[in-house]
């Protein structure tokens, strides 16, 4: 398996591609050609190396190869750039000749490049990206298209319930000021205020923000948290700073805030803060157990969110295409085939819902130094608190009632109560 950040591959692969192309499609099959798309390079770069790790680490135990077929990984730096991963997957589709890509970060970033999988009839699997118009209203747009990972809305509205299950009434929301935050305040907002709670105020630091000195003193000293979405180095700062200009009340996060990505590198000033996502690191089963020690001794971190999905998204793919005995069945034959996959994962079961959208676990995390698996010093762990099972992305308001709505945006729902 060859690849590299650049995309440039050795003259003998390029050979090999165009010898390929001249054989009956029986013959191609044997060979599995996945473009991956990641942010190698700029702020976003050790979440690119997470996405590729945890997928190399499923193709190391299947030997390089998918339900027969020898996989050939190309990875592509998308530079956390919609306009680049865009440039990149027209790359892997007409010059390396890639059956599918998987990948990208921003929500910005999935929006980009799903109509390229529909205008070239390539399969495209989100891993990461979470907007959640992707699997909503305009799925009919995206027929090659299929997600790994989850909706921006899907783990905050069981963590907006949770929040108004522990007695919070007025909560001030700090995001980053893009698609994603948008939807992760929105989901959250939506559950929290439908159990009786107020969501009192929302400011929005554009992303890549590093100095949030700003925005602290305007946070509402009368609401009972804060909630809040960071990404990217973002998620480090934040906490750090708002704990060291002396705010004392809880902290409740959005899933990136306090990822494993991030973890190792905070102090314990976040310690006791809550989060909620599908996936912990310290999430207590044998079959997580053995995925953390083997992908820690492999890298020498613990893996986060992004690993995981990412791995999943392999097991996925070998999954289809052990049912299709190693052939590649089509684009559209191979999305329905993943579609209806039901598997026990690293974070638990995952199924899909007829758009295409993960339905599994939502765990609700805190923040806390212990021991676990083994090692021998007390580190950051993100320990399960809660599980909400088989959670979908419309939550419990049905898919009908749910799309009624307006997508979650930076003014919806409304701030009614600010």
């Amino acid at each position: 398996m060859k690849f590299g950040t650049t995309g440039i591959l050795c003259a003998a692969f390029g050979a090999a591609i165009a010898a390929g192309s001249a054989q009956p499609a029986s013959a191609q099959a044997q060979e599995l050609r996945i473009g991956f798309i990641a942010p190698m390079t700029g702020i976003f770069a050790q979440v690119g190396k997470d996405m590729v790790d945890g997928f190399n680490l499923y193709l190391e135990e299947t030997k390089g190869e998918f339900g027969g077929a020898k996989v050939r990984l190309i990875v592509e730096d998308s530079q956390g750039k919609p306009d680049t991963a865009v440039t990149k997957a027209k790359k892997l589709i007409l010059q390396d000749k890639v059956q599918m890509f998987v990948g990208g970060v921003l929500a910005s970033t999935g929006y980009a490049l799903a109509p390229v999988s529909t205008a070239d009839k390539t399969v495209y699997i989100a891993s990461v990206p979470a907007a959640d118009d992707l699997t909503q209203r305009d799925l009919s747009k995206y027929p090659y298209f299929i997600r790994t990972g989850w909706t921006s809305s899907q783990p905050h509205h069981p963590l907006g319930q949770w929040a108004c299950d522990q007695g919070y009434k007025r909560i001030a929301a700090i995001a980053a000021d893009y698609a994603f935050g948008y939807e992760v305040v929105g989901g959250f907002q939506k559950a929290f205020e439908d159990c009786g709670g107020r969501l009192v105020q929302k400011i929005w630091p554009p992303l890549g923000t590093k100095d949030f000195g700003p925005y602290i003193p305007t946070i509402k000293a009368d609401a009972d948290a804060v909630f809040t979405l960071m990404v990217g180095p973002m998620a480090l700062q934040f906490p750090k700073q708002l704990r060291s200009s002396g705010y004392k009340k809880p902290i409740v996060g959005g899933g990136t805030s306090y990822d494993e990505f991030a973890l190792p590198f905070m102090g314990d000033e976040v310690i006791g803060d809550v989060s909620a996502l599908q996936y912990s690191a310290a999430i207590d089963t044998p079959k997580n157990a053995a995925f953390v020690k083997k992908y820690r001794a492999k890298y020498n971190k613990v893996p986060s969110y992004f690993s995981e999905t990412n791995y999943t998204t392999a097991q996925m793919i070998h999954e289809a295409m052990k049912g299709a005995k190693g052939k590649w069945p089509g684009s559209e034959a191979f999305v329905k085939s993943m579609a209806a996959l039901k598997i026990d994962a690293v974070r638990g079961p995952v199924s899909f819902d007829d758009m295409r959208n993960p339905v599994h676990n939502i765990y609700i995390k805190k923040v806390e130094k212990k021991r676990m698996f083994g090692y021998d010093k007390p580190e950051l762990w993100n320990t399960v608190i809660k599980t909400y099972p088989n959670v979908g992305q419309f939550w419990t308001y049905g898919k009908d009632a749910f799309l009624k709505q307006p997508v979650y945006s930076r003014d919806f729902p409304p701030c009614k109560h600010c």
